[in-house]
Protein backbone atom coordinates (compact mmCIF):
# COMPACT_ATOMS: atom_id res chain seq x y z
CA UNK A 1 0.00 0.00 0.00
CA UNK A 2 1.89 3.31 -1.35
CA UNK A 3 2.44 5.65 1.49
CA UNK A 4 1.15 9.06 1.37
CA UNK A 5 0.71 12.33 3.42
CA UNK A 6 -3.12 13.30 4.35
CA UNK A 7 -3.71 17.15 5.23
CA UNK A 8 -6.08 17.72 8.16
CA UNK A 9 -8.29 20.51 9.71
CA UNK A 10 -8.93 20.95 13.32
CA UNK A 11 -11.75 21.58 15.27
CA UNK A 12 -11.19 22.03 18.89
CA UNK A 13 -13.63 19.23 20.80
CA UNK A 14 -13.42 17.71 24.36
CA UNK A 15 -13.56 13.75 23.52
CA UNK A 16 -13.56 10.44 25.24
CA UNK A 17 -13.90 6.83 24.20
CA UNK A 18 -14.17 1.90 24.73
CA UNK A 19 -13.44 -1.99 22.85
CA UNK A 20 -14.16 -6.15 21.86
CA UNK A 21 -14.08 -9.40 22.95
CA UNK A 22 -13.45 -11.34 19.82
CA UNK A 23 -9.82 -9.84 19.40
CA UNK A 24 -6.60 -11.61 19.93
CA UNK A 25 -6.40 -10.70 23.55
CA UNK A 26 -9.31 -8.40 24.12
CA UNK A 27 -13.29 -6.17 25.53
CA UNK A 28 -16.27 -2.86 26.43
CA UNK A 29 -17.36 0.69 28.12
CA UNK A 30 -18.80 3.87 27.17
CA UNK A 31 -17.85 6.57 24.87
CA UNK A 32 -18.30 10.15 24.11
CA UNK A 33 -19.06 11.68 20.62
CA UNK A 34 -16.88 14.15 19.30
CA UNK A 35 -17.58 16.00 15.57
CA UNK A 36 -14.89 16.45 13.38
CA UNK A 37 -13.36 17.70 10.12
CA UNK A 38 -12.57 15.69 7.48
CA UNK A 39 -8.88 15.60 6.32
CA UNK A 40 -9.40 15.19 2.63
CA UNK A 41 -8.96 12.13 0.78
CA UNK A 42 -5.75 10.92 -1.12
CA UNK A 43 -4.85 8.24 -3.37
CA UNK A 44 -3.38 5.09 -1.45
CA UNK A 45 -4.78 5.57 1.84
CA UNK A 46 -7.01 2.89 2.87
CA UNK A 47 -10.45 2.66 2.31
CA UNK A 48 -11.02 2.72 5.90
CA UNK A 49 -13.30 6.08 6.26
CA UNK A 50 -12.61 9.67 6.17
CA UNK A 51 -9.66 10.74 8.18
CA UNK A 52 -10.34 13.43 10.49
CA UNK A 53 -9.53 14.59 14.02
CA UNK A 54 -10.60 17.24 16.87
CA UNK A 55 -8.56 18.61 19.10
CA UNK A 56 -6.21 21.82 19.15
CA UNK A 57 -3.25 21.61 17.22
CA UNK A 58 -0.61 22.94 19.87
CA UNK A 59 1.76 20.81 21.47
CA UNK A 60 1.65 20.55 25.14
CA UNK A 61 4.81 22.46 26.87
CA UNK A 62 8.34 20.65 26.84
CA UNK A 63 10.71 19.83 29.92
CA UNK A 64 12.06 22.47 31.66
CA UNK A 65 15.36 23.75 32.22
CA UNK A 66 15.45 21.27 35.01
CA UNK A 67 14.64 18.52 33.14
CA UNK A 68 11.34 18.07 34.49
CA UNK A 69 8.06 18.29 32.44
CA UNK A 70 6.55 21.49 32.67
CA UNK A 71 2.60 22.01 32.18
CA UNK A 72 1.00 18.98 30.74
CA UNK A 73 2.17 16.49 28.45
CA UNK A 74 0.74 14.13 25.31
CA UNK A 75 -1.13 10.88 26.06
CA UNK A 76 -2.23 8.84 23.16
CA UNK A 77 -4.74 6.13 23.72
CA UNK A 78 -5.16 2.90 21.88
CA UNK A 79 -9.00 1.48 21.30
CA UNK A 80 -10.69 -0.78 18.73
CA UNK A 81 -13.30 0.85 16.87
CA UNK A 82 -14.37 -2.52 14.97
CA UNK A 83 -16.29 -3.55 18.27
CA UNK A 84 -19.08 -2.71 19.91
CA UNK A 85 -18.38 0.29 22.75
CA UNK A 86 -14.98 0.99 20.93
CA UNK A 87 -13.53 4.31 19.72
CA UNK A 88 -13.30 6.01 16.80
CA UNK A 89 -9.96 6.37 16.47
CA UNK A 90 -6.54 7.18 18.52
CA UNK A 91 -7.85 9.36 21.48
CA UNK A 92 -5.84 12.29 22.09
CA UNK A 93 -5.10 13.27 25.72
CA UNK A 94 -3.21 15.27 28.14
CA UNK A 95 -1.94 14.97 31.43
CA UNK A 96 -0.47 16.94 34.50
CA UNK A 97 3.17 15.48 35.39
CA UNK A 98 2.58 16.59 38.82
CA UNK A 99 -0.86 15.90 39.91
CA UNK A 100 -1.53 12.56 37.07
CA UNK A 101 -5.22 14.43 35.99
CA UNK A 102 -5.93 13.45 32.69
CA UNK A 103 -7.83 15.73 30.47
CA UNK A 104 -9.41 14.70 26.85
CA UNK A 105 -8.41 16.30 24.19
CA UNK A 106 -9.96 14.55 21.00
CA UNK A 107 -10.16 12.25 18.61
CA UNK A 108 -7.96 11.41 15.77
CA UNK A 109 -9.79 9.10 13.38
CA UNK A 110 -8.90 7.45 10.03
CA UNK A 111 -7.05 4.37 11.37
CA UNK A 112 -8.67 1.39 12.09
CA UNK A 113 -8.50 -0.54 15.23
CA UNK A 114 -5.67 1.30 16.57
CA UNK A 115 -5.16 -1.28 19.29
CA UNK A 116 -1.27 -0.97 19.88
CA UNK A 117 1.16 2.72 19.48
CA UNK A 118 4.68 3.43 19.68
CA UNK A 119 6.51 6.68 19.00
CA UNK A 120 9.47 7.50 16.64
CA UNK A 121 13.10 7.99 19.11
CA UNK A 122 12.91 11.31 18.02
CA UNK A 123 9.14 12.06 19.23
CA UNK A 124 8.04 13.49 16.23
CA UNK A 125 5.72 10.52 14.54
CA UNK A 126 3.82 7.61 16.21
CA UNK A 127 2.79 4.55 14.94
CA UNK A 128 -0.15 2.91 15.50
CA UNK A 129 -1.50 -0.81 14.42
CA UNK A 130 -4.63 -1.40 12.40
CA UNK A 131 -6.02 -4.89 13.85
CA UNK A 132 -7.39 -6.33 11.77
CA UNK A 133 -7.15 -9.43 8.80
CA UNK A 134 -5.99 -6.83 6.42
CA UNK A 135 -3.03 -5.96 8.96
CA UNK A 136 -2.18 -2.22 8.64
CA UNK A 137 0.75 0.00 9.95
CA UNK A 138 0.13 3.38 10.38
CA UNK A 139 2.31 6.72 10.71
CA UNK A 140 1.37 10.01 12.22
CA UNK A 141 3.36 13.31 12.30
CA UNK A 142 2.89 14.62 15.68
CA UNK A 143 3.06 18.50 14.83
CA UNK A 144 0.08 18.73 12.83
CA UNK A 145 -1.04 14.90 13.62
CA UNK A 146 -1.23 14.18 9.91
CA UNK A 147 -1.58 10.58 8.29
CA UNK A 148 2.11 9.70 6.32
CA UNK A 149 1.16 6.64 5.45
CA UNK A 150 -0.20 2.82 5.96
CA UNK A 151 1.04 0.17 4.97
CA UNK A 152 0.36 -3.92 5.05
CA UNK A 153 2.19 -6.19 7.66
CA UNK A 154 1.72 -9.02 5.13
CA UNK A 155 -0.35 -10.38 8.04
CA UNK A 156 -4.06 -10.72 10.05
CA UNK A 157 -4.14 -9.35 13.34
CA UNK A 158 -0.84 -7.00 14.06
CA UNK A 159 -1.02 -6.42 17.57
CA UNK A 160 2.51 -5.35 18.90
CA UNK A 161 4.57 -3.08 16.85
CA UNK A 162 7.93 -0.94 18.29
CA UNK A 163 11.02 1.12 16.67
CA UNK A 164 14.42 -0.17 16.00
CA UNK A 165 17.13 2.58 18.65
CA UNK A 166 18.39 3.48 15.33
CA UNK A 167 15.08 5.11 13.96
CA UNK A 168 14.94 3.55 10.79
CA UNK A 169 12.64 0.16 10.77
CA UNK A 170 9.42 -0.27 12.35
CA UNK A 171 8.68 -4.35 13.61
CA UNK A 172 5.57 -5.06 14.34
CA UNK A 173 4.16 -8.47 15.05
CA UNK A 174 1.17 -10.04 12.98
CA UNK A 175 -0.42 -12.04 16.43
CA UNK A 176 -3.67 -14.30 14.21
CA UNK A 177 -1.07 -15.18 11.41
CA UNK A 178 2.05 -15.88 13.57
CA UNK A 179 4.62 -13.29 11.73
CA UNK A 180 6.50 -10.86 12.31
CA UNK A 181 6.97 -7.48 9.53
CA UNK A 182 9.80 -4.80 9.21
CA UNK A 183 9.21 -1.87 7.81
CA UNK A 184 11.71 0.98 6.40
CA UNK A 185 11.45 4.61 8.34
CA UNK A 186 12.38 7.18 6.26
CA UNK A 187 13.63 10.70 7.52
CA UNK A 188 10.11 12.18 7.59
CA UNK A 189 9.13 9.65 9.80
CA UNK A 190 7.23 8.15 6.74
CA UNK A 191 7.08 4.20 6.14
CA UNK A 192 8.72 2.14 3.21
CA UNK A 193 7.76 -1.21 1.18
CA UNK A 194 7.67 -4.50 3.67
CA UNK A 195 11.45 -5.65 3.53
CA UNK A 196 10.94 -9.02 5.36
CA UNK A 197 7.88 -11.06 6.76
CA UNK A 198 8.82 -13.87 8.87
CA UNK A 199 6.24 -16.65 9.69
CA UNK A 200 6.85 -18.56 12.56
CA UNK A 201 6.65 -22.32 11.12
CA UNK A 202 8.04 -24.05 14.22
CA UNK A 203 8.06 -25.48 16.61
CA UNK A 204 4.60 -26.94 16.82
CA UNK A 205 1.89 -25.08 18.61
CA UNK A 206 1.51 -25.65 22.45
CA UNK A 207 -1.47 -27.14 24.06
CA UNK A 208 -4.59 -25.90 22.84
CA UNK A 209 -3.02 -23.60 20.48
CA UNK A 210 -3.49 -24.29 16.58
CA UNK A 211 -0.86 -22.18 15.22
CA UNK A 212 1.97 -19.58 15.63
CA UNK A 213 0.75 -16.26 17.52
CA UNK A 214 3.37 -14.15 17.63
CA UNK A 215 2.41 -11.36 20.46
CA UNK A 216 5.53 -8.79 20.69
CA UNK A 217 8.32 -8.22 18.57
CA UNK A 218 10.97 -5.39 21.11
CA UNK A 219 15.17 -4.94 20.58
CA UNK A 220 17.43 -6.03 22.89
CA UNK A 221 18.94 -2.99 24.87
CA UNK A 222 22.31 -2.95 23.32
CA UNK A 223 20.74 -3.16 19.45
CA UNK A 224 22.20 -5.86 18.42
CA UNK A 225 19.09 -8.47 18.33
CA UNK A 226 15.17 -8.37 18.28
CA UNK A 227 13.19 -10.50 19.76
CA UNK A 228 9.77 -11.43 19.04
CA UNK A 229 7.63 -13.51 21.30
CA UNK A 230 4.82 -16.18 19.43
CA UNK A 231 2.34 -17.10 22.32
CA UNK A 232 0.98 -19.87 20.38
CA UNK A 233 4.39 -21.90 20.48
CA UNK A 234 5.57 -21.12 23.66
CA UNK A 235 8.94 -19.90 21.79
CA UNK A 236 10.79 -16.81 22.04
CA UNK A 237 12.63 -16.09 18.99
CA UNK A 238 16.16 -14.05 18.25
CA UNK A 239 17.02 -12.68 15.61
CA UNK A 240 19.38 -10.37 13.97
CA UNK A 241 18.04 -6.98 11.69
CA UNK A 242 20.58 -6.51 8.79
CA UNK A 243 20.23 -2.50 9.25
CA UNK A 244 21.34 -2.26 5.82
CA UNK A 245 18.94 -4.23 4.03
CA UNK A 246 16.02 -5.06 6.78
CA UNK A 247 15.87 -8.26 6.74
CA UNK A 248 16.05 -10.98 9.58
CA UNK A 249 18.20 -13.64 10.51
CA UNK A 250 17.05 -16.25 13.41
CA UNK A 251 20.07 -16.49 15.89
CA UNK A 252 18.12 -18.80 18.74
CA UNK A 253 14.96 -19.78 20.07
CA UNK A 254 13.86 -20.28 23.59
CA UNK A 255 11.12 -22.23 25.18
CA UNK A 256 8.90 -22.10 27.98
CA UNK A 257 7.28 -25.03 29.51
CA UNK A 258 4.46 -26.47 27.45
CA UNK A 259 1.33 -24.05 27.84
CA UNK A 260 2.78 -21.28 29.65
CA UNK A 261 2.19 -19.33 26.01
CA UNK A 262 4.70 -16.44 26.28
CA UNK A 263 3.01 -13.04 25.74
CA UNK A 264 5.62 -9.80 26.74
CA UNK A 265 8.88 -9.20 27.17
CA UNK A 266 10.76 -6.61 29.07
CA UNK A 267 14.69 -6.15 29.62
CA UNK A 268 16.07 -4.85 32.79
CA UNK A 269 18.12 -1.45 31.79
CA UNK A 270 21.04 -3.48 32.35
CA UNK A 271 20.59 -5.58 29.60
CA UNK A 272 21.32 -9.13 30.85
CA UNK A 273 18.19 -10.03 32.15
CA UNK A 274 14.28 -10.12 31.19
CA UNK A 275 11.40 -10.24 32.70
CA UNK A 276 8.85 -12.54 30.52
CA UNK A 277 5.19 -12.80 31.34
CA UNK A 278 3.14 -15.79 30.50
CA UNK A 279 0.01 -15.41 29.62
CA UNK A 280 -1.84 -19.11 29.96
CA UNK A 281 -0.91 -20.30 32.58
CA UNK A 282 -0.23 -17.23 34.87
CA UNK A 283 3.15 -17.07 35.91
CA UNK A 284 6.07 -14.60 35.07
CA UNK A 285 9.94 -16.10 34.72
CA UNK A 286 13.33 -14.27 34.71
CA UNK A 287 15.31 -14.97 31.59
CA UNK A 288 19.55 -14.27 31.26
CA UNK A 289 20.18 -12.65 28.06
CA UNK A 290 23.32 -13.29 26.31
CA UNK A 291 23.91 -10.05 24.24
CA UNK A 292 26.77 -11.84 22.33
CA UNK A 293 24.98 -14.69 20.53
CA UNK A 294 21.25 -13.51 21.80
CA UNK A 295 20.66 -16.44 23.11
CA UNK A 296 17.63 -16.26 26.13
CA UNK A 297 17.17 -18.46 29.10
CA UNK A 298 14.24 -18.75 30.27
CA UNK A 299 14.02 -19.54 34.36
CA UNK A 300 11.79 -21.20 36.47
CA UNK A 301 7.73 -20.34 36.79
CA UNK A 302 7.05 -17.18 39.28
CA UNK A 303 4.07 -15.86 41.15
CA UNK A 304 2.16 -12.93 39.38
CA UNK A 305 0.50 -12.46 42.89
CA UNK A 306 -3.01 -13.57 41.84
CA UNK A 307 -3.03 -17.23 42.46
CA UNK A 308 -6.58 -17.98 43.10
CA UNK A 309 -9.36 -17.38 40.24
CA UNK A 310 -8.57 -16.67 36.72
CA UNK A 311 -5.58 -14.58 35.75
CA UNK A 312 -3.90 -13.40 32.28
CA UNK A 313 -0.90 -11.45 32.84
CA UNK A 314 -0.08 -8.91 30.43
CA UNK A 315 2.81 -6.71 30.73
CA UNK A 316 5.49 -6.17 32.67
CA UNK A 317 7.35 -2.59 33.25
CA UNK A 318 10.81 -1.93 34.80
CA UNK A 319 11.51 1.84 36.29
CA UNK A 320 14.60 3.13 34.98
CA UNK A 321 16.80 2.82 37.63
CA UNK A 322 16.28 -0.83 37.11
CA UNK A 323 15.20 -1.21 40.75
CA UNK A 324 11.36 -2.01 40.73
CA UNK A 325 8.75 -4.18 38.22
CA UNK A 326 5.11 -3.77 37.81
CA UNK A 327 2.94 -6.71 35.96
CA UNK A 328 -0.58 -6.14 34.99
CA UNK A 329 -2.92 -8.67 35.88
CA UNK A 330 -5.95 -9.09 33.97
CA UNK A 331 -8.99 -11.12 35.60
CA UNK A 332 -7.36 -10.44 39.53
CA UNK A 333 -7.42 -6.86 37.86
CA UNK A 334 -4.22 -5.90 39.89
CA UNK A 335 -0.43 -4.59 39.53
CA UNK A 336 1.98 -6.84 40.58
CA UNK A 337 4.66 -4.73 42.50
CA UNK A 338 8.31 -6.43 42.21
CA UNK A 339 11.82 -5.34 44.30
CA UNK A 340 14.52 -6.32 41.36
CA UNK A 341 17.68 -7.69 43.08
CA UNK A 342 20.72 -8.79 42.54
CA UNK A 343 21.81 -6.99 39.38
CA UNK A 344 18.22 -8.12 37.37
CA UNK A 345 18.57 -11.36 38.45
CA UNK A 346 15.78 -12.15 40.58
CA UNK A 347 12.31 -10.84 40.86
CA UNK A 348 10.99 -11.04 44.99
CA UNK A 349 7.17 -10.02 44.87
CA UNK A 350 6.24 -7.50 47.18
CA UNK A 351 2.24 -7.18 46.45
CA UNK A 352 -0.59 -5.95 44.59
CA UNK A 353 -2.23 -2.75 44.16
CA UNK A 354 -5.87 -2.88 42.87
CA UNK A 355 -6.21 -1.23 39.49
CA UNK A 356 -9.15 0.61 39.98
CA UNK A 357 -10.47 -1.03 36.27
CA UNK A 358 -11.35 -4.20 34.28
CA UNK A 359 -8.74 -6.21 32.20
CA UNK A 360 -5.80 -4.24 32.63
CA UNK A 361 -4.05 -4.96 29.04
CA UNK A 362 -0.94 -2.30 28.90
CA UNK A 363 1.19 -0.69 31.25
CA UNK A 364 3.19 2.28 30.48
CA UNK A 365 5.57 4.82 32.74
CA UNK A 366 5.61 8.60 31.97
CA UNK A 367 8.89 9.67 30.51
CA UNK A 368 10.42 10.80 33.86
CA UNK A 369 9.08 7.44 35.67
CA UNK A 370 6.54 9.33 38.09
CA UNK A 371 3.57 8.12 36.93
CA UNK A 372 2.21 4.79 35.75
CA UNK A 373 -1.05 4.58 32.68
CA UNK A 374 -2.84 1.39 33.37
CA UNK A 375 -5.54 1.17 29.93
CA UNK A 376 -8.08 -1.55 31.78
CA UNK A 377 -10.08 -2.82 28.78
CA UNK A 378 -13.30 -3.58 29.48
CA UNK A 379 -14.25 -0.95 32.03
CA UNK A 380 -13.11 1.30 29.17
CA UNK A 381 -11.03 3.18 31.59
CA UNK A 382 -7.11 4.81 32.06
CA UNK A 383 -6.03 4.52 35.91
CA UNK A 384 -3.50 6.77 36.88
CA UNK A 385 -0.49 6.07 39.99
CA UNK A 386 2.12 7.81 41.58
CA UNK A 387 4.91 5.58 41.84
CA UNK A 388 7.10 6.11 44.97
CA UNK A 389 10.71 6.28 43.42
CA UNK A 390 12.23 4.69 47.04
CA UNK A 391 9.42 2.04 47.47
CA UNK A 392 8.30 1.45 44.49
CA UNK A 393 4.37 2.11 45.91
CA UNK A 394 1.81 2.83 43.76
CA UNK A 395 -0.47 6.00 44.99
CA UNK A 396 -3.33 6.36 42.71
CA UNK A 397 -4.17 10.11 41.06
CA UNK A 398 -7.69 10.31 41.66
CA UNK A 399 -10.50 8.50 39.44
CA UNK A 400 -9.95 6.72 36.66
CA UNK A 401 -9.57 8.93 33.15
CA UNK A 402 -12.96 7.12 30.55
CA UNK A 403 -11.80 6.11 27.27
CA UNK A 404 -13.34 3.71 24.72
CA UNK A 405 -11.95 -0.09 24.99
CA UNK A 406 -8.85 1.13 26.29
CA UNK A 407 -6.16 -1.20 25.08
CA UNK A 408 -2.87 1.01 25.02
CA UNK A 409 -1.91 4.09 26.62
CA UNK A 410 1.47 6.30 25.45
CA UNK A 411 2.14 9.10 27.85
CA UNK A 412 4.93 11.54 25.96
Amino acid sequence: MGAMTTAATMTAVPACSPAPSGSPTGSPSSSSSSSSSSFGSSPGLPSSGPVSATGPTTAPSSPGAAGKPSGPRPLYLGTYTSAEGGGTGIGLAVYDPATGAVTGRGTLTGVTDPSYLAVHPDGRTLYAVAEGQDGRVTAIRLADRRILGTRSTGGAGPCHLSVHPTGRWLLSANYTSGSVAVHPIDDSGALGERTDLVTHSGPPPGPGRQGPHAHQIVTSPDGGHVLAVDLGTDTVHTYRLDTRSGRLTEAARAHTRPGAGPRHLTFHPGGRFAYLANEVDNTVAVCAYDPATGRLTIGEPQSTGADEGTNYPAQFLVTGDGRFAYLANRGHNSLARYAVEADGARLRLLGTTPVAGDFPRQIALSPDGGLLFAANQRSGTVSVFHVDRASGALRRAGEPYASPLAVCALPL
